[in-house]
């Protein structure tokens, strides 16, 4: 297979691939169940040699392109699902007004990208060296798609004895890197996150006289204060700890004292030793205030995804493949994992392999200052998505050849 063949293939595609990623992003979903999603995805897949599931607890599609000569499985995975965000940015194709939801992390490019690398690969499906998987999965943020999935079976998708020998996935950035930029590491490349649960229970009563009631809020605010000191004197800051309190509740009126205050925080960590100790410290932190207000506290740490621990060989194959294939001004390894975190974790704890971030920076913004995934303003530059596709298309067919 010609080196440049796929990227050409792939820019012959831009006008489609465009035309899907608007149809996708027009109709966010959210969760587990994504039925209008599912259907969007085999519509693009329709026609292609592949051997297509769908999920049975949730909306995902599994699609199996059998390679015309023996080898391996590759598996390349896409996340379909969107965020429960009002979309500020203006696009004529974003959802309409009042859905609540939003394409903010950019799945609906991942999605589209991933569609296209099946197209391209189906075309030369004959010199395909083994086997690929495509996981197009729901449930990203939040509700552990990838789990569900894994559960489902998704490995043994092209036969149990035919498990992936390798896992790579995409992800978009809308600023921290530059327009076209791809980038990666060897080892932790983003975090385990957790998320802490907070319940302060007092007895409520009037304001002006505090004295006659057990006022939670004053203990849960010492909390929230607490753990952050904590934290900071707990673990060495090159091994960072970030806790971030996004919810606290409590109260009716200015002058009445509630029973109760409640808070969440979302813990992230790049060691599952910190981890560990998060579970047990947050949760003392909390008792240990509330005993000294004489007050009940029902504290909850829960553990989410674990660390996305990217194969060293396996991110070293990608880099190589950006750098052939686009030059080597389109790759910068990353100096240090980012805090934000991914259910392909999962995948990557199964099967060797790694996640590769791609700037999708608007031209003539800065990477640093541009509004970033998550944020209702949020959006991506559609010109990145044929190198995306080609990327996912040369992993693939590299890694096979690689193993045949």
């Amino acid at each position: 297979m010609s080196l440049a063949t796929l990227r050409e293939d792939a820019a012959a595609l831009a006008d489609e691939l465009t035309r899907l990623r608007r149809e996708l992003h027009a109709a966010p979903e959210v969760g587990l169940d994504l039925p209008r999603t599912q259907e969007t995805v085999l519509k693009a897949l329709d026609g292609l040699p592949l051997e297509i599931t769908t999920g049975r607890a949730l909306s995902s599609v599994t699609a199996v392109l059998r390679g015309g000569r023996p080898g391996p499985t590759v598996l390349l995975r896409g996340d379909m699902d969107a965020l429960p965000v009002t979309e500020r940015t203006g696009l004529a194709f974003a959802a309409p007004a009042g859905t609540g939801r939003m394409h903010a992390c950019g799945h609906d490019l991942h999605t589209t990208m991933l569609a296209g690398a099946a197209r391209l690969l189906a075309a030369h499906r004959e010199e395909l060296a083994g086997d690929v998987l495509f996981m197009f999965q729901p449930g990203e943020e939040g509700y552990d798609g990838a789990g569900h999935m894994l559960a489902e079976g998704v490995l043994d998708a092209a036969g149990p004895d035919r498990r992936p020998v390798a896992a790579y996935a995409l992800h978009v950035s809308s600023g921290l890197f530059p327009g076209g930029v791809f980038g990666a590491r060897g080892g932790p490349q983003l975090a385990a996150s957790s998320v802490l649960n907070v319940t302060v229970r007092g007895a409520g009563g009037h304001g002006s006289q505090p004295h006659r009631s057990l006022d939670p809020i004053p203990a849960a605010c010492e909390m929230v204060t607490a753990l952050q000191t904590w934290i900071t004197r707990s673990f060495d800051v090159f091994d960072p700890v970030v806790l971030t309190v996004g919810s606290f509740h409590a109260g009716t009126a200015t002058n009445i004292i509630p029973d109760t205050a409640t808070f969440a925080a979302t813990i992230r960590s790049v060691s599952a030793a910190h981890q560990a100790r998060l579970a047990e410290g947050t949760v003392r932190v909390c008792e240990g205030i509330a005993a000294a207000h004489g007050l009940e506290v029902e504290a909850d740490f829960a553990e989410q995804y674990p660390v996305t621990v990217n194969d060293h060989a396996e991110a070293e194959f990608a880099a190589g493949t950006v750098r052939e294939t686009m030059g080597e001004e389109r790759f910068t390894p990353m100096p240090h994992p980012i805090l934000g975190a991914e259910d392909f974790s999962r995948v990557i704890d199964e099967v060797p392999g790694a996640m590769i971030f791609l700037g999708a920076t608007l031209p003539g913004l800065d990477p640093e200052t541009a509004p970033s995934n998550h944020s209702p303003l949020a959006a991506f530059d559609e010109a990145v998505l044929p190198d995306g596709t080609a990327l996912y298309a040369e992993l693939a067919a590299r890694r096979l050849a690689r193993a045949a």
